[in-house]
């Protein structure tokens, strides 16, 4: 800014002290642009939008213009409120860095798809009683039915559902999670 720039902004605010609402609406356009540009150059990371700090400071002008001296120049006045509304919006994010999600995905691991091998589910099976294990296998693993399987063996369906329920629950408590299940 110019010392051209610096009077015009003071006879402005002058101005409108003393009541010239034209000529406050021209300061506070004309200082926008110089506190938007002056807290966007100071705002190298996310977490504090430069549009708030702005209409902050503004606000502080409109609140405190009174408090400007008229002899002094107007622009060292408006840049250390400026500052001032921007120190505060950093105390508030905190220490916290907030970084946009989608800059990173590419580094997220992909979900692992769990594998059960046929040793796993013949281990998990082998606990069982015959009629159970025959069950549990063609209604988990083979993935029938509750009626097919009912069909298969000759057996109501409410046997199937009591069978393999009887049978993973014995499966669950021999592998630990009995009492996680049903707390």
């Amino acid at each position: 800014m110019s010392g051209k720039d610096e009077a015009e902004l003071s006879r402005l605010l002058r101005a409108a002290i003393a009541g010239d609402e034209k000529a406050y609406a021209d300061f506070l356009h004309r200082i926008a642009a110089l506190v938007r540009g002056f807290v966007r150059r100071k705002i190298v990371q996310g977490g504090v939008d430069p549009e708030d700090v702005v209409q902050e400071t503004l606000l502080a002008i409109h609140v405190k213009r009174h408090t400007w001296r008229q002899d002094a120049p107007v622009l060292p006045w408006i840049y250390a409120i400026a500052r001032f509304k921007l120190i505060d919006a950093f105390r508030r994010r905190g220490r916290r860095i907030e970084i946009d999600v989608d800059d990173i995905a590419e580094t997220f691991a992909e979900p692992e798809t769990e594998t059960v091998s046929e040793r796993d589910i013949n281990r998990a099976l082998d606990g069982l009683p015959p009629a159970q294990r025959s069950v549990v296998s063609a209604v988990s693993v083979e993935g029938r039915s509750i009626g097919e399987t009912a069909a298969k063996f000759g057996i109501s369906e409410t046997a199937v559902r009591v069978s393999l329920h009887r049978g993973l629950a014995a499966i669950a408590k021999r592998f630990g999670q009995g009492r996680a299940g049903r707390e």
